[in-house]
């Protein structure tokens, strides 16, 4: 069997048509990201492949890990009230979809790729069912975050795809990790950004990997596409981008440094030299003219795609494109806010995802210490790289760890790979079954508690600043004195509280709301307003209107988020 997988192997390597000798030369240009372990070595995984893993035990095991994640993702999707940012993000939406417009706003705002793809079901919803079905049905808390949590899935499919790369216990491993990734859920059941940022980052690394592996055009322009959404979703690009290419170019070089001291910086016969090694590659993808078309072709479709979705495809050209190049200038001097140490990261992935970070650090250590996949040593680079980076910047949220759980996922299933590796050698599977159970048994329990438990207990890392659940009480409340009074969604209410989102996400569909930011007189059924302001409240509305009470608290209010809480009063003619 070995021997005609080797035969297999032989039949499969390019063969010059220029001469012998020259074949006998394809080693490192054309070769050099196809001569790693891992599954790149086992061929077409016919049969068992290196891991002792059937191909019918490999596809069950990934449908089981997308499974999973879909599920944690999905469940309940409903159930955390939506934080600041994700109703601002939402009442964008709302405008997209009901009145047709976005234009983007570089002061304070992240890209549209959100609102775009979130604003498919919505619109769907109102082709299928008329305006009334999809304003009721599209626009939903459960409908706005399936978008994030799908990208989310997507992401553990896209780690699948590396299994010929790293190894099938690589890529299982890396799924799995992020598919109960405590920050990876809860990040995915956010809408905000930060899903799809990742998702089509790692997408650039799987198209590029594809194209470089089969020098299909195609492959290259999906890498283009998923280069310009990324641009498109987020200012952060101008981090993520470089430190991808910065990755890539130090592996190179660290693989070269280590070739030239293993041979003592002699070139060995027959061996190429790097003008011949990069001429090899060009022909390798169809030539010089070839490549310089099809990188044009690229870089265009890479422009097209931002010009469409920055100009709000073309319904706010050429603002909407020139507001996309000033933006990084608008968000440079903004890095004051939300100031942290340099640590902060690492203390944010040690306290929820310790599992992940240690297996990341290891698989990071193995791979360029054994320097036998660069694949794996890129890997290393780009999520310590971007962990580096990021840290490097005062301005740090919690959900920017996104960007480092993923790559440090699948450096760790890198890991995982290399450990079950070793362990078939000396005929011990099962310590690497009682560290995947013990990996999984953290993560789950803690992914649990976080998303399902403590959602909005602020003493976990990920909860920054987010609504309280005290909020979705005090809005039942409100939809209780709009029943009641039998007006609907044309029951007044007036805010003047100076802090009130995500509540315009959640009176979309209430035509008379105030957001008057301040104390004002008023004559609404229903008025909210902050604690701070209790006396003059009082003493403005005390007559009229009556406090209710929430029996959440001891003043009475609704808790908005940590540091700010909420008053609701009600006019005295309405009957409790």
């Amino acid at each position: 069997m070995a021997r005609s997988l080797v035969a297999i192997r032989k039949l499969r390597q390019p063969v010059s048509t220029t001469s012998t000798k020259s074949s006998r030369k394809q080693t490192s240009a054309g070769a050099a990201w196809k001569k790693d372990d891992g599954a790149a070595k086992s061929g077409a995984f016919l049969g068992k492949d290196r891991a002792g893993i059937s191909e019918r035990t490999w596809q069950i095991s990934a449908a089981a890990i997308l499974f999973t994640g879909a599920f944690l993702r999905l469940i309940s999707l409903s159930l955390v009230p939506l934080h600041h940012d994700e109703g601002v993000n939402g009442n964008f939406l709302v405008t997209l979809v009901r009145e047709g417009s976005y234009h983007y706003d570089p002061q304070n705002y992240h890209g549209p790729t959100l609102y775009f793809f979130s604003a498919i079901i919505p619109w769907i919803a109102r082709f299928l069912g008329g305006k009334d079905f999809g304003a009721a049905y599209g626009l939903t808390t459960f409908n706005i975050r399936l978008i994030t949590a799908a990208f989310g899935v997507a992401t553990i499919w896209l780690a699948l795809l590396l299994r010929k790369r790293l190894g099938t216990m690589a890529a299982l491993s890396a799924a799995a990790l992020i598919a109960i990734s405590p920050g990876a859920v809860y990040l995915s059941r956010y809408f905000i950004h930060e899903s799809l940022f990742v998702f089509f980052t790692l997408a650039i690394v799987v198209a590029a990997l594809k194209y470089y592996d089969t020098t299909k055009s195609a492959y290259l322009i999906l890498a283009a596409v998923a280069a310009a959404l990324m641009t498109a979703t987020k200012e952060t690009w101008v981090i993520n981008g470089p430190v991808l290419l910065i990755a890539l170019v130090t592996t190179d070089i660290y693989f070269r440094l280590r070739e030239r001291l293993t041979r003592k910086s002699k070139r060995k016969s027959g061996e190429l030299g790097l003008r011949e090694q990069m001429a090899q590659t060009l022909d390798r993808f169809g030539g010089p003219i070839h490549v310089a078309t099809i990188a044009l072709v690229a870089l265009t479709v890479f422009i097209l795609v931002n010009v469409l979705f920055y100009s709000s495809f073309f319904t706010n050209y050429p603002k909407g494109v020139h507001d996309a190049l000033t933006t990084l200038s608008l968000w440079r001097h903004r890095t004051h806010e939300h100031e942290h140490p340099f640590l902060q990261y690492a203390f944010w992935l040690g306290q929820e995802e310790m599992p992940l970070l240690v297996l990341g650090a290891a698989g990071a250590l193995v791979a360029v210490w054994l320097a036998k996949n660069r694949l794996a040593v890129f890997l290393a680079l780009w999520s310590f790289g971007l962990l580096a980076a990021y840290s490097l910047v005062g301005y740090k949220t919690p959900w920017i760890c996104l960007n480092f759980i993923v790559p440090l996922a699948v450096t760790g299933g890198y890991a995982l790979e290399v450990f079950y590796q070793k362990l078939r050698e000396f005929q011990q599977p099962r310590l690497f079954v009682a560290l995947a159970v013990l990996v999984v048994a953290i993560c789950s329990y803690q992914t649990y508690e976080l998303n399902f438990v403590h959602y909005d207990d602020d003493q976990y890392a990920y909860v920054y600043a987010h609504t309280r659940r005290g909020l979705l009480a005090m809005l039942d409340e409100i939809d209780h004195i709009a029943k009641q009074m039998k007006t609907g969604p044309d029951t007044g209410i007036a805010i003047v509280s100076p802090d009130y989102w995500p509540l315009p996400w959640y009176f979309r569909d209430y035509k008379r709301v105030g957001y008057y930011q301040q104390i004002v007189p008023a004559t609404e059924p229903v008025i909210i307003g902050s604690v701070a302001e209790a006396e003059q409240m009082k003493s403005t509305y005390g007559d009229r209107y009556q406090l209710l009470n929430s029996g959440l608290a001891a003043d009475g209010s609704y808790a908005l988020r940590p540091g700010v809480d909420l008053l609701l009063y009600v006019r005295n003619d309405i009957r409790r």
